[in-house]
């Protein structure tokens, strides 16, 4: 057996450790369980849109050789903004699907109308705003800018997103999504960008509540009574 001042060496390591790592602790435990009782459906906020979203249909559109504007196309997309047809061209262009017009960017009006066509339309619009940059920690970070922020009366906070370069509907925001992200941030450990699963605070948390596991085991082992009879024994022998 060991002696008794490694035993408490071991009991201090223990129990410092504990109480260092119990808040993280907590936080794991809390979020695991947020995430196993909640519908992911609902965290992206299906329950807000319209699922699909009402397509337009259209006609007597510019073939790819009638867009005299653009020389090289590598990539096209057909979008539909405020009824009327687009073309996403090399991600970086629009242009009237109907008469070959550049557009540089969509206005709050149609993307309100871009918006009704994925959010449930009883939804009473509160606010238009017009963002250009966002924090790290935004609730549309890693999205494309500039867009609009669309908010909507509702006790859930919703709101809807959309670029302003091609008028794309991009998300929806909502009270419990930002709880999710919140306790997803704990999770995860990634203070930046919620997904890294190699950061260093995790590494190190993980690796002392490996040590605070290994020291509980240790202080079972030695301050266990069949263990102490048992080594008696084998001294007496």
């Amino acid at each position: 057996m060991v002696n008794r001042k490694v035993a408490i060496r071991i009991r201090k390591a223990h129990r410092y450790l504990g109480l260092f790592l119990g808040i993280q602790f907590l936080l794991w435990t809390i979020s695991g369980l947020y995430f196993s009782w909640t519908n992911i459906d609902e965290i992206h906020g299906d329950h807000f849109k319209q699922l699909p979203p009402s397509e337009p249909s259209f006609s007597n559109l510019l073939g790819t050789s009638d867009i005299e504007s653009i020389p090289t196309i590598t990539s096209l997309e057909l979008t539909a903004i405020a009824d009327k047809a687009y073309y996403w061209i090399n991600d970086s262009i629009l242009i009237d699907a109907k008469t070959g017009e550049k557009k540089s960017e969509i206005t709050s009006d149609e993307a309100l109308k871009v918006a009704s066509r994925y959010v449930k339309r009883d939804l009473k619009v509160n606010s238009v705003l017009r963002i250009d940059s966002v924090g790290p920690h935004h609730e549309y970070r890693g999205r494309p800018l500039p867009a609009y922020e669309i908010s909507y009366a509702s006790d859930e906070n919703v709101k809807a997103y959309v670029a302003l370069k091609n008028g794309a509907f991009q998300t929806v925001r909502h009270r419990n999504w930002r709880w999710f992200d919140f306790l997803w941030m704990t999770h995860t450990m990634d203070y930046q960008g919620r997904d890294n699963f190699n950061t260093l605070v995790l590494r190190a948390f993980s690796l002392m509540g490996l040590i605070t596991v290994l020291s509980g085991f240790s202080l079972w082992f030695i301050s266990s009574p069949s263990i102490r009879k048992r080594f008696k024994k084998q001294n007496r022998t």
